[in-house]
């Protein structure tokens, strides 16, 4: 098919490349060097692979050898052997500004809540990315370092919110899918139900796990009131999870009670990706992203995941994130996969003559930038 007047001006693919996106979700990366079994554990949500079994031949294991070798002097397709000693002689801190750069990222909000003290934090890796670092806190990880210093059971909820609101965040994050699912009562518990749920927790002493569901609703519900964009972890993660219970659409009571005013991201969400694109069409609050879920698929599965994401989505409601944990290629992989995978679902409607190639640029820059800007009130370059 032809293309549509205005086509043949700078091309999807071609802005995109040059898009400085919002990372709206992601994680610091390792400040020590990696051997392979450090290298492979970080390859994957299983951790280190059983026994002659390898993560790089997975999806993810041969993109980072397709595409990140080339930013580390090599050929395309290296052995894993000849990937890992390069990566060695270059140092740790050579390749996580590398690979961070490669990104292109003007902004990275960081999830610090999980093994934040092994990881460069959010301002020393957005100094190293060339962007602006900022932090999401994570809701369960407050609680928890509030039972481990010894607050007493009686203030810990004032204690709690006191701490949400002091922290220097732009949002906050839960990861009720891995503690108890996303099935749990929606509605805000009663005061004495929680005292009793924190005496009963903190009376388990160390290490304080917070997987109480009265609790759990309890911090989701501080938070809420504190008004600050929340995330939720959906779908995909490692085998903390039953993967059943993460459905986004168990959620729908919960979402339908938090007022509109404060924005719920619905992170990763395959394979639920649909449910989740359906809540965000029907609830003005609602938003989402595949985070994750691009660089674990694959680039031949990357178009049809965020295709299906997109099918109803409105296009003010779709986000950018790369979930990177430990290893800095995830960034630069997130990025170029996240950028290819539009870039040829906007194209396509420019060459079917649906969209203008204006409009496609426009919703580009919504997708990758506009829309992370407006949730959490950041400014653009």
């Amino acid at each position: 098919m032809r293309r549509c007047a205005g086509s043949t001006d700078v091309g999807t693919a071609v802005l995109l490349e040059g898009l400085r996106l919002i990372d709206h979700h992601c994680h610091g990366v390792v400040r020590h060097e990696l051997d392979r079994p450090g290298f492979e554990a970080l390859l994957s949500e299983a951790g280190a692979p059983p026994d002659g079994v390898t993560h790089f031949d997975t999806p993810l294991g041969l993109a980072v050898r397709r595409h990140c070798a080339p930013l580390l002097d090599l050929d395309p397709h290296p052995t894993p052997e000849q990937y890992l000693e390069r990566r060695s002689a270059l140092g740790v801190e050579e390749v996580t500004g590398r690979m961070l750069r490669a990104a292109g990222a003007q902004a990275l909000l960081v999830d610090t809540g999980y093994r934040g003290d092994e990881l460069l934090s959010p301002g020393q890796l957005g100094a190293a990315a060339g962007a602006a670092g900022r932090e999401i806190v994570r809701l369960e990880s407050v609680a928890e370092d509030l039972a481990g210093r010894g607050v007493d059971a009686s203030q810990f909820l004032g204690r709690y919110a006191e701490t949400l609101a002091a922290a220097d965040a732009v949002a906050v994050k839960s990861i009720a899918a891995y503690r108890v699912g996303l099935d749990f009562n929606p509605r805000p518990p009663a005061r004495a139900a929680v005292q009793a749920a924190v005496s009963a927790w903190m009376r388990r002493g160390a290490p304080y796990r917070l997987d109480d569901p009265t609790l759990v609703r309890a911090l989701l519900w501080t938070a809420v009131e504190l008004g600050r964009p929340i995330q939720f972890h959906v779908g995909y993660g490692d085998a903390d999870i039953r993967l059943h219970r993460t459905n986004p659409s168990l959620l729908t009571d919960f979402l339908r009670a938090v007022p509109r005013r404060v924005p719920v991201l619905l992170l990763h969400c395959w394979p639920y990706q649909r449910e989740a694109s359906y809540l965000a069409a029907v609830l003005p609050h609602v938003y989402l992203d595949v985070g994750l879920a691009l660089n674990y698929v694959g680039p031949s599965r990357a178009v049809a995941v965020l295709a299906e994401a997109l099918e109803v989505t409105p296009f003010g409601k779709m986000l950018y994130s790369s979930d990177a944990f430990g290893l800095p290629e995830l960034y630069h992989l997130g990025a170029l996969g996240f950028r290819r995978a539009l870039a040829e679902l906007l194209d396509a409607r420019i060459t079917a003559g649906e969209w203008s190639a204006t409009d496609a640029r426009r919703l580009a820059r919504m997708i990758g930038v506009e829309n992370a800007a407006r949730v959490y009130r950041l400014p653009t370059s």
